[in-house]
Formats: structure tokens, C-alpha cells, sequence
């Protein structure tokens, strides 16, 4: 009766070689995984980092100019929603993250601004009405 419950050698034998080749093929599947997030976050991060520095116009080719007004107590974060939605700026996070990374502020105010502008040039506009007022 114990011989039949008893695994043979080679029973044992195979069983240790799949188990090895399992924690292999594991071990494989999850450094896999890791170094695919890994490039997937530092692709995103990069392509991030130069949307922050070198942000492209929303529409380079544009030739029209816009009237945009920002009301007193507009912040950073409603300035960029407004100039997406009129189409101004192609991404507010980029916009936002410029304005804190270089210290911009968004002033209330009348601009004439255009597509073909990019959001830094937008933000330098917006800073030097602030810095004008300051002045006065």
C-alpha cells in the first residue's frame, strides 16, 4: 500500500524540474512587466517634461488673433481651461505646469492673442501686464 503513494525518483525528478522552470518562467513574466512600466513611465515623464519646456502653439499655421478676457480671481488652473476651450492652448497641464515652473502669473486682463502662439508666449503676456501693474 505505500509503494502505490510513494512517488518514484523520477516522478520526483520531473516534479523538481517543472517547479524550477515555473519560478523561472515567473520570475521572467514579472521583470518583464517591471521594465515595460518602467518605459512606458519614463516615455510618459519625457514626453511631459517637453510639453512643459517646449510646449508647441495650438495651431502653429494660424494667422487670426482673439480678444481673450481674464476676470479678477481667475486663477492659473481656470485661465487654461478658458484658453483650451477657445483653442489657444493645446493641453492645460503643460500650461499650468509652465506658469508654476516658471513662476508666470495669469493677471486679469483684455489680450489679443493667437493659436499660433505658444503657451510660454501666452504666459510671458499675461506675466508682463502683472509686472506693468506692479509698476504703477
Amino acid at each position: 500500500m505505500e509503494g502505490r503513494n510513494a512517488m518514484s525518483p523520477t516522478a520526483k525528478e520531473i516534479n523538481k524540474i517543472t517547479g524550477v522552470i515555473i519560478g523561472v518562467a515567473g520570475r521572467l513574466i514579472v521583470y518583464a512587466l517591471v521594465i515595460m512600466l518602467l518605459y512606458e513611465g519614463v516615455t510618459a515623464g519625457y514626453a511631459f517634461g517637453h510639453d512643459i519646456f517646449y510646449a508647441p502653439a495650438a495651431d502653429p499655421e494660424s494667422e487670426t488673433d482673439m480678444t481673450v478676457t481674464i476676470e479678477e480671481g481667475t486663477d492659473v488652473f481656470q485661465a487654461a481651461s478658458q484658453l483650451t476651450d477657445q483653442g489657444l492652448i493645446a493641453g492645460e497641464a503643460s500650461f499650468v505646469a509652465q506658469s508654476l515652473f516658471f513662476s508666470y502669473d495669469v493677471n486679469p486682463g483684455t489680450y489679443t492673442l493667437s493659436p499660433s502662439m505658444t503657451p510660454r508666449e501666452i504666459l510671458q503676456i499675461m506675466d508682463e501686464n502683472t509686472k506693468q501693474e506692479e509698476e504703477e
